[in-house]
């Protein structure tokens, strides 16, 4: 069983940054392909940004191209979400999911991809 647990979550201005860290338990968190998802009030879960267990593809939605950055360091089984010059609609609960055993450069850009789910971190952005 893997257990995520995200943080760095808040509020913050328009244009401003967050980072968000998500911290996996287990010994194998290198074989994990790694994404981000976010919840807004009243709409479906939906995919941010997703990177390979290699590090060298990442993925990312429309609306975080250009501002958010996914990034992995295995040795402290943590994945980060970089979200620079956000935006009011980037307000959600942002979730951070795990697929264990994944092939090394794949990228999974589904919620029903993932094995494992943190219990999320609120962002809120002020206009």
């Amino acid at each position: 069983q893997v257990q995520l647990v995200e943080s760095g979550g808040g509020l913050v201005q328009a244009g401003a940054s967050l980072r968000l860290s998500c911290a996996a338990s287990g010994r194998t968190f290198s074989s994990y392909a790694m994404g981000w998802f976010r919840q807004a009030p009243g709409k479906e879960r939906e995919f941010v940004a997703a990177i390979s267990r290699s590090t060298g593809v990442p993925a990312y939605a429309d609306s975080a191209k250009g501002r958010f950055t996914i990034s992995r360091d295995n040795a402290k089984n943590t994945v980060y979400l970089q979200m620079n010059n956000m935006k009011p609609e980037d307000t959600a609960v942002y979730y951070c999911a795990a697929k264990g055993l994944s092939d090394i450069m794949e990228v999974l850009t589904s919620d029903g991809q993932y094995d494992y789910w943190g219990q999320g971190t609120q962002v809120t952005v002020s206009s």
